[in-house]
């Protein structure tokens, strides 16, 4: 207990180490004692009401966010990592460093240039350093083995968190999966880069027509009607659900609340009961086996680690005294068949809708309700942050009207119920006292984990909704490019396409270098033209005494017109097929290359783009107009490097390889017999003609090579072993 005067000081220290340290084993074991969890939310909110978290943080070295998985360095943590360099953590203004690199009258235009390269490099090299520190804090504090990853041949292999199954080729972004590498000495791989991204709210919105059949749509009935405006139809069961859902028992702490299970799944398993046991993760389904193994009971795991045998361990999951530990993976979609003997009775009379229950043994309906003697029975051990994944647990029992049960046991130091829980799950939790195996099962404590959960679910469809209204903005930008793209991979027209990004770079250079305000003697010519003949490799004249009387109209139809006389002339050096898989090569490249560049600069602007709240302006519109604008730029990159590229791509000279001749005689063959194709490859590199062909050359006699003699042919084997291996 603490003293009194000291609660303050106390929750402020115990605030403190939750915010660097949220899963501090010590940190957890403290929190079950009574008081301490309400007085580490009391002080929580006392500094949130009065705005002052600044003063919680100061002493950390940085602190974690688990609702939001955020990890961000404090000051102090700062100073610690780079004591010598107070700036490391600062990045610098770039437009404003450039601006004073232009402005520079010292520097000539190489050294501008020298000096715009130098500051671009030492940004990128302090943005990366960041990204690296930041992930590295993630790797080690949110990401635990076995929970969200596992080890397979020394690879990070990532598992699905709603089906426990493993992803591979998966990885995350960020430099986030090089940096979990990296913690776990393996060898850290390249990190990947996006070339294409889509949400799946956007991919099934591409489909004319949407429907769908799953047994969990009514949780999420609100989501499927506001993103595809999908109404959620009930349909009832064939049979009656007989399944009897039990209320959670909650305990203090994880240890009492595996032996719990234990003592539960070894209570039945003496009945022969089949059990399966729901986990959220590879490590409590370990947990758990070797829990099994010390009180001797026989179990099969399904994880994903031993997901090869799914198929033979789910069908053995319903036969007599079988218990199955699974993760989330376990028989989705399918019935699990349950054995003889497994249901007593003839007739299940649990919610019957006749009558008539002569069949049943158990006279009176209580009897099954209160502890259910027979079916298949389902302990998860902790609340899922979704519903939809709770109920899919339930569901593996209790099937074709089969009878069933299900029960979930939870504890304090559960994920869902340290991150999420109320208050008032804490407040209840303290009438226990200090005593052990003494849990609390109530139906408010199971409506407080149900709301737990639905402010969770509320939580991420806010998150996937805001998601969505970000990719809407890409996702007119993805299709102008995809089509594109489509146009290109067709290989239709190319051209055309050429031609058209033709009129795009010389409209973008007349835009920059005239101005249909002032008088065109006034124009940049020099600057025009200079930068038309550099980019299209031809030169261009206008007469002087056309040049007080051009409109920009009549300058880009003249442009226009020579850069389609340099092309017409350029696909006079290729032959037809060339040419056109060189226009294919040089669109397709450009477009991916931007496109994929794009991506990634998006991906920065969102990141940042929520700091313009600050200055009451809403994030979205933000990001609406600053995407445009980086999609303008795109665009006018795309058209001038694809313009470019046209006239400077060569075909790719194919390397001569030495070629082994298969057969060869040295000696005068009638013509009638047809010359190896050894002998026409060598005759060609000779400069000569196989015989038998037009303008071939004479063959001269030469001595007859022996068996054992070295192959004329330099490889240094026999001739018998060589090139005359096929020789009668």
């Amino acid at each position: 207990m603490l003293e009194e005067g000291n609660e303050k000081e106390a929750g402020l220290k115990l605030l403190r180490a939750r915010r660097a340290s949220p899963k501090n084993k010590q940190l957890l074991k403290l929190e079950q004692e009574s008081g301490i969890k309400k007085l580490i939310e009391q002080t929580e909110n006392i500094y949130l009401r009065e705005k002052n978290f600044a003063e919680v943080d100061d002493e950390n070295y940085f602190t974690i966010d688990e609702k939001t998985n955020i990890v961000d360095l404090t000051e102090k943590g700062r100073q610690f990592v780079s004591p010598k360099d107070p700036n490391m953590f600062v990045l610098p203004d770039l437009s404003e460093m450039i601006g004073k690199i232009d402005k520079d009258a010292h520097l000539t235009a190489k050294e501008k240039l020298f000096e715009k390269e130098k500051a671009y490099q030492g940004y990128a090299r302090k943005n990366e350093t960041l990204a690296n520190l930041r992930a590295l804090l993630k790797a080690y504090s949110l990401f635990e083995r076995d929970v969200e990853y596992v080890i397979q041949d020394g690879h990070v292999i990532i598992v699905d968190q709603f089906t426990g199954r493993l992803m591979p080729g998966r990885r995350y972004s960020d430099g986030l999966h090089q940096a979990i590498e990296a913690k776990e000495g393996v060898r850290v791989q390249e990190e990947t880069q996006t070339f294409a991204t889509i949400t799946i709210q956007n991919y099934f919105r591409m489909y004319d027509k949407l429907a769908g059949m799953t047994g969990t749509a009514a949780t999420e009935a609100n989501e499927f009607w506001q993103i595809y405006k999908l109404d959620v139809a009930e349909i009832p069961t064939k049979e009656p659900v007989r399944r009897v859902d039990y209320e959670d028992i909650v305990y203090r702490s994880k240890r009492e609340k595996y032996n719990a299970i234990v003592d539960e799944i070894a209570r039945w398993y003496e009945k022969k009961r089949p059990i399966l046991v729901g986990t959220t993760s590879v490590d409590v389904s370990e947990v758990l086996s070797r829990l099994l193994q010390r009180r001797g009971i026989p179990h099969e795991v399904l994880n994903a680690k031993h997901h090869q045998r799914e198929a033979v361990i789910v069908s053995r999951a319903g036969q007599p005294g079988s218990v199955t530990i699974a993760t989330n993976m376990a028989g989705r979609g399918t019935d699990i068949k349950l054995g003889k003997a497994v249901v007593e009775c003839g007739k299940c009379c649990i919610l019957c809708l006749d009558h008539n229950c002569a069949e049943c043994d158990h006279k009176e309906k209580k009897e099954c309700s209160g502890d259910l003697p027979c079916g298949l029975y389902i302990i998860g051990t902790e609340r899922h942050e979704s519903r939809r994944i709770d109920n899919q647990l339930r569901g593996r029992s209790g099937r074709q009207g089969d009878p069933g049960s299900s029960r979930f046991y939870l504890s304090l130091e559960d994920n869902l119920m340290r991150i999420f829980g109320s208050d008032r799950v804490a407040e209840i939790m303290d009438r226990f006292g200090g005593e052990e195996q003494k849990p609390l099962t109530h139906p408010l404590v199971t409506r407080a984990i149900a709301n737990a959960q639905k402010r969770v679910e509320e939580n991420h469809f806010e998150v996937r909704k805001h998601l969505l209204e970000y990719d809407d903005v890409m996702n007119k930008q993805r299709e102008v490019i995809y089509k594109i793209r489509d146009e290109v991979l067709l290989g239709e027209n190319l051209k055309d396409r050429v031609v058209k990004f033709f009129e795009e770079a010389i409209e973008d250079m007349i835009m920059k270098y005239t101005d249909p305000k002032i008088n065109p003697e006034e124009w940049d010519w020099e600057a025009l033209k200079g930068e038309f003949n550099m980019l299209f490799l031809t030169e261009v004249t206008i007469p002087e005494e056309r040049i007080a009387k051009t409109k920009q109209e009549e300058l880009l139809d003249l442009l226009l017109a020579r850069a389609r006389e340099k092309l017409d002339w350029r696909e006079k050096e290729f032959d037809p097929q060339m040419f056109g898989e060189m226009l294919k090569f040089v669109l397709l490249g450009t477009v991916d290359g931007k496109w994929r560049d794009h991506l990634y600069s998006l991906d920065a602007l969102r990141e940042g783009i929520s700091l313009r709240a600050y200055g009451q302006k809403d994030p979205l519109i933000e990001y609406k107009h600053e995407s445009f604008k980086m999609f303008d730029e795109l665009q006018r990159d795309l058209a001038r490097d694809a313009s470019g590229l046209v006239f400077r791509a060569q075909p790719r000279p194919q390397a001569r390889r030495p070629q082994r001749t298969r057969e060869y005689k040295p000696s005068v063959r009638p013509q009638s017999v047809p010359e190896p194709v050894g002998a026409q490859v060598a005759a060609a590199h000779a400069g000569t003609s196989a015989p038998g062909q037009k303008g071939s050359a004479p063959v001269t006699a030469t001595k007859k090579v022996g068996r054992n003699d070295p192959c004329p042919c330099g490889s240094g084997k026999k001739y018998k072993k060589c090139c005359g291996r096929n020789v009668s």
